[in-house]
């Protein structure tokens, strides 16, 4: 029997091999994820120069150089070496360079300035930078740059109400900071017209209409046009003539998203455009900022289809295309006179060159190459394809295969797209290529909820989590097995936020599918997800429900309950690791360590890496690099793929930190509870909980003081204290010490208080999430 065991294991290892032989070498990883050598190139309004980030000692920052000097001559203008430097944008007269920064990604941004004219700081390698909105816990929305007054940048600020911003105008030579408009209306944004004078409010409906209200002379509003929350409607940019705006919109019995013009005073709307095809929504619409018209409209289907409109444009872009051939082809920033433009190029094969363009020269001049270390040769072309699901819905998806190898009998890796109102697109793909390098296929299902494709695929995901949308996935893999492409026994899934999600639900709900499951920021228990939705994410709370389920009705508890992977946690039998960010305002920590905890006291294996300096998602290569390093050798255990053993010191160093064992993970009350109570749970009550079909009574006596509130439990298995409660809203989360027959267990509370009605949840180590209702007694 031995004998044979090693046979077998030796033609294994022999046809990996074979295999392996013919695929194009092992690209390093840190080619694929680490810094770049330059990224995000813009050019100043005035043309004076050109901009870029690039690593400063070892961490992405902010650059700059003359237009004719070389980058040999860069200054850096940021040096951030804690969080690389992602996002940044010039003002409008090229006087200063505008950044924002967060803290650990905690997603409280606040906006900086530095000035490109300025020399060093005493001791340091790059001007000081100032904070111009200067304000903890607080997440600025950068809303306006006024062309009018190229020093002034209108910000939003929830400093005043952590869910809604008020707008101000800061100054940003001085940071002096004036008050606009003290938001006490649910706005979302404040929209202005091309004089730069505020005309529109964004306001979100408690019943989460979107709604357009006209600011008036005298300072207030009225509503000219909504939609609802099962519709899409967004303003995009005033008209050249000032009267009337664009907007995007499916409003009424209009399934795929079209260009629109609404009159600000009338509230007329114009139809102008929707898909010439009649398959996609609305991509984008591309401005010129000189003339405010339109340049080009543009549809994402299997690629995106782009329609000019200003032909002088069209020129540049054939002209372009001409030199370079059939690669995607974006313009990017520009000068204010529109004279110069930094153009990107690429393709799936290919994550692109940058270049500087002079439209009355015609002169394109290469300024880099995206990840020029990395060998496009090696790379694997991306192929629409589509596929039905199990009611017949068809689901467009993109599939990447390993280069070099028969695509038979392949290893596959499913790699679902968070949001999930978002869609995976066609074009280079870190992932997707890194992947295909190992030797898998890898699948990016856009499932039902996925946007671009109309409304009514859209909605098709409502309510669905962990049903039809899993489905849309399940269905993608039988495709890719049933036409001898992918082996049924080496399938994997992995994925982040949504995504990481569909990976908990894949091997939950078809346990028997997956041979192993990365779960990437992933949430595991929907009710504890909706109720740490961030305060400034309050506008999108109805749509949160609308989309996924109420968890303030009976009915919308039960069927959150029921699509929790952490649910049904006894049912996974996959190999399974957990990927987290301490610091994740959207994706708390919580819903990791809940699934690790459960998996971890039945006694099933699961690994655990926990980064204390990440958010939603790895933003810091060390941490990303150790974690890509541990996935792609659990994924080559488990699969059957390629692996790269070796890593930097730091970066083994750094994998040692981050793993978690999970025997020293515990689950403490829900942290983030920033509200101000608005309930008062003192009083006896009488609680009903679901304990997998049958009913247990609690009678609960709790004391509220503040926000906080501790108590006593009684039941027919035992009794017991509650502690650590905290109140916020009318929410509610503590900690239950219960005496379960003798057994002591710390069990975590959540629920929220509607009238004299209380709902929520149990759960505990070994114990899957209970429900829960219950009455104050009179």
């Amino acid at each position: 029997m031995k004998t044979i065991i090693v046979t077998v294991f030796l033609m294994l290892m022999f046809l990996i091999g074979t295999a392996a032989a013919q695929m194009p070498g092992l690209i390093d990883r840190e080619i694929f994820f680490g810094n770049p050598e330059y990224a995000g190139a813009q050019i100043s309004p005035d043309g004076r120069y050109i901009s870029f980030i690039k690593p400063y000692k070892d961490v992405m920052n902010v650059w700059v150089k003359g237009i004719a000097e070389p980058f040999t001559a860069a200054r850096p203008m940021t040096a951030d070496l804690k969080r690389p430097v992602r996002n940044y944008f010039w003002s409008r007269d090229g006087k200063f360079i505008l950044y924002v920064q967060d803290n650990g990604g905690d997603e409280n941004f606040n906006v900086y300035a530095v000035s490109p004219a300025d020399k060093p700081a005493a001791g340091s390698d790059v001007p000081t930078a100032r904070n111009i909105t200067e304000a903890k816990g607080v997440r600025a929305i950068i809303q306006a740059l006024p062309k009018s007054d190229p020093d002034v940048i209108y910000v939003g600020l929830n400093q005043r109400d952590a869910s809604w911003h008020d707008l101000y105008k800061i100054k940003i030579s001085t940071g002096e900071r004036t008050l606009i408009n003290e938001n006490k209306d649910r706005y979302q944004g404040m929209i202005f017209d091309n004089a730069d004078k505020l005309r529109l409010a964004l306001r979100s409906a408690t019943n989460g209409d979107t709604e357009f209200l006209r600011v008036n002379g005298d300072g207030t509003t009225t509503k000219i046009y909504s939609c609802s929350v099962l519709e899409e409607c967004s303003p995009l940019r005033f008209n050249k003539d000032n009267k009337r705006i664009y907007i995007q919109s499916n409003k009424g019995d209009i399934d795929l998203i079209e260009l629109q013009l609404l009159d600000v005073e009338t509230g007329k709307v114009e139809k102008v455009e929707n898909d010439p095809m009649g398959k996609v929504d609305l991509d984008a619409v591309s401005f010129s900022e000189a003339t405010n018209e339109i340049i080009a409209t543009s549809y994402e289907d299997d690629r995106v289809r782009t329609y000019w409109k200003n032909k002088d444009y069209e020129k540049d872009y054939n002209y372009i295309k001409k030199q370079l051939g059939d690669r995607e082809i974006s313009f990017n920033s520009s000068t204010a006179d529109e004279s110069k433009f930094i153009v990107a190029t690429y393709s799936d094969v290919d994550p692109g060159t940058v270049w500087l363009y002079d439209r009355k020269s015609k002169g394109l001049t290469t300024l880099y190459q995206v990840r020029e270390k990395l060998d496009r040769k090696a790379l694997s072309p991306m192929a629409p394809i589509r596929y039905k699901s199990s009611d017949g819905l068809e689901i467009p998806a993109y599939l990447t295969l390993p280069k070099g190898v028969e695509a038979k009998d392949l290893p596959l890796v499913v790699f679902p797209h968070g949001g999930p109102w978002a869609r995976d697109s066609w074009g280079y793909n870190s992932y997707a290529q890194f992947l295909a390098n190992r030797g898998y296929a890898v699948l990016q299902p856009n499932f039902r909820a996925s946007t671009g494709y109309g409304k009514k695929f859209l909605n098709a995901g409502n309510k669905q989590w962990g049903d039809l949308m899993q489905d849309d996935i399940t269905w993608g893999v039988k495709y890719l097995i049933g036409r001898g492409t992918v082996d049924p026994k080496r399938v994997a899934i992995m994925g982040g936020s949504y995504g990481g999600y569909a990976t908990l639900a894949g091997v939950t709900f078809t346990p028997d599918l997956y041979s192993a499951a990365v779960a990437i920021v992933a949430p595991s228990n929907l009710k504890t997800l909706l109720d740490s939705i961030p305060p400034y994410w309050e506008a999108g709370r109805t749509v949160f429900y609308t989309r996924m389920g109420d968890p303030n009705t009976p009915e919308g508890l039960a069927q959150i309950m029921r699509q929790s992977p952490l649910t049904h946690a006894d049912m996974i039998k996959t190999p399974l690791m957990v990927v987290q960010g301490a610091n994740d305002p959207r994706v708390n920590k919580r819903e990791s360590d809940q699934i690790v905890i459960a998996l971890r006291d039945r006694g099933f294996p699961v690994e655990y890496i926990l980064a204390p300096d990440e958010g939603h998602g790895f933003a810091r290569p060390v941490n990303n690099m150790a974690m890509l390093a541990a996935a792609e050798k659990f994924l080559a255990r488990h699969i059957g793929g390629r692996y790269q053993e070796s890593m930097t010191p730091a970066v083994a160093t750094r994998l040692t930190e981050i793993t978690v064992d999970p025997k020293t993970v515990k689950l403490e009350a829900k942290p983030i509870m920033n509200e101000k109570a608005a309930i008062d749970l003192t009083g006896k009550w009488t609680i009903s909980v679901d304990a997998g079909g049958q009913t247990i009574e609690i009678l609960l006596d709790l004391k509220q003081t503040g926000d906080a509130f501790t108590g006593s439990m009684s039941s027919m298995l035992g009794g017991g204290s509650v502690e650590k409660g905290k109140v916020s809203g009318a929410n509610f989360a503590a900690n239950v010490n219960a005496d379960v027959n003798g057994q002591m267990l710390t069990l975590a509370m959540e629920g929220k208080l509607n009238g004299d009605t209380i709902t929520g949840t149990l759960a505990g180590p070994g114990i899957p999430n209970l429900t829960f209702t219950g009455t104050r007694s009179k």
